[in-house]
């Protein structure tokens, strides 16, 4: 007598696991779930970026946040007038030295300022970092009062709900900062 499957056995097995694999598929939606990775990483490069500038401006004797060269409220075309902010400008992979923590960065305070130096060694970049008008890329925003914004818009529907929950000024993008306005 001969030992196996046959054939109508082996393709019913294959067909359950076709089902099983396209159920699994379906339920975990791994777009979504990456998505929401993304979005936490711009959710902890924002809060790290938060710590370090005031960590700077608590312990820096003159701490600078548009790191000289920069008009508060500028950036890679992102301009505030008065408490408006467009936020229309991003930051592509392809700068030179837009990374670098100095104040010469996309973000203009310098966190070299900080007593031991910075405690970071490069500016985080947002994990898609586009471009256009829904661009996933991080925004720096300062005023003349030492005040400042961060920006990250988020692409997932889980953490777009912290947008408009973040007492900000725009119910579209994530903003943390000493004034969540600017």
């Amino acid at each position: 007598m001969k030992k196996g499957f046959t054939l109508v056995e082996l393709l019913i097995v294959i067909g359950i696991l076709a089902v099983l694999s396209t159920a699994t598929v379906l339920i975990l939606n791994p777009a979504q779930i990456l998505q929401e990775s993304r979005d936490t990483q711009r959710l902890n490069d924002l809060n790290t970026l938060s710590s370090a500038i005031s960590l700077m401006q608590a312990t820096a004797m003159t701490p600078d946040l548009d790191g000289g060269a920069f008009v508060c409220g500028t950036n890679f075309g992102s301009t505030i007038a008065g408490a408006t902010s467009s936020f229309g400008g991003s930051l592509t992979l392809a700068q030179a030295g837009a990374r670098g923590v100095d104040g010469t960065g996309w973000m203009a305070a310098n966190l070299t300022l900080i007593p031991g130096g910075s405690p970071l060694a490069v500016l985080p970049l947002d994990p898609t970092n586009t471009i256009g008008t829904a661009g996933f890329n991080y925004q720096y925003a300062c005023n003349s009062a030492g005040k400042y914004e961060l920006d990250a818009n988020m692409e997932s529907t889980k953490y777009q709900a912290y947008e408009g929950a973040d007492g900000g000024s725009n119910a579209n993008i994530y903003e943390i900062g000493s004034v969540v306005s600017l």
